[in-house]
C-alpha cells in the first residue's frame, strides 16, 4: 500500500496567477490614486484665491480702490504648489478698477490655473483634462461648489 504525501504550499502556477491579479489591480488603482492626490492639492489654491478676493474687497471698502496704478493693494497669499498673482487694470469708466487674481500651478501641479475677479467670477483657465470653464473645477469636467 502506497501513501502519498501532500506538501503544503503553493504551486508556481498559483503564485503566477496571484501575481497577475495583483498587477492588474495595481494598474487600475494607481492612476485613480494619483488623480485623487492631484485633486487634493487644488483646494489650497482655491482657498487662497477666495481669501485674497475678500481682502481686496475689504481694501476697496476702506480706500475706494483695489490698489494704485497696476499694483494690487493687498499682499499676495502663498499656496503650496501654486504661485498667486494679481493684475489691476482700469475698467470701462475712469474711476472703475478691475482686478484678476490668478493661481498658477507649479511643480506637480503644473498645468492648473484658476482665477477670480472683482465681481467674484471664478474660472478654471487651464486644467490637465482640458477644462476651460467659468467655475472652479478640480476634476476638469464638473464644477465644484
Amino acid at each position: 500500500m502506497r501513501t502519498t504525501r501532500h506538501s503544503g504550499g503553493f504551486t508556481l502556477i498559483e503564485l503566477m496567477i496571484a501575481l497577475a491579479v495583483v498587477a492588474i489591480l495595481t494598474s487600475i488603482a494607481l492612476p485613480s490614486y494619483t488623480a485623487y492626490v492631484q485633486r487634493s492639492r487644488v483646494p489650497v489654491a482655491l482657498d487662497a484665491l477666495a481669501a485674497y478676493a475678500t481682502r481686496m474687497e475689504q481694501r476697496y471698502q476702506d480706500s475706494g480702490n483695489y490698489g494704485a496704478g497696476t499694483t494690487c493693494g493687498s499682499s499676495l497669499p502663498t499656496a503650496t504648489n501654486f504661485s498667486v498673482s494679481c493684475t489691476l487694470t482700469d475698467g470701462a469708466t475712469s474711476s472703475a478698477q478691475v482686478f484678476t487674481a490668478t493661481a498658477t500651478g507649479s511643480g506637480p501641479m503644473a498645468g492648473y490655473t484658476y482665477t477670480i475677479n472683482q465681481t467674484g467670477n471664478r474660472a478654471t483657465t487651464a486644467h490637465p483634462k482640458g477644462a476651460n470653464t467659468t467655475c472652479w473645477t478640480t476634476r476638469g469636467t464638473t464644477c465644484d461648489t
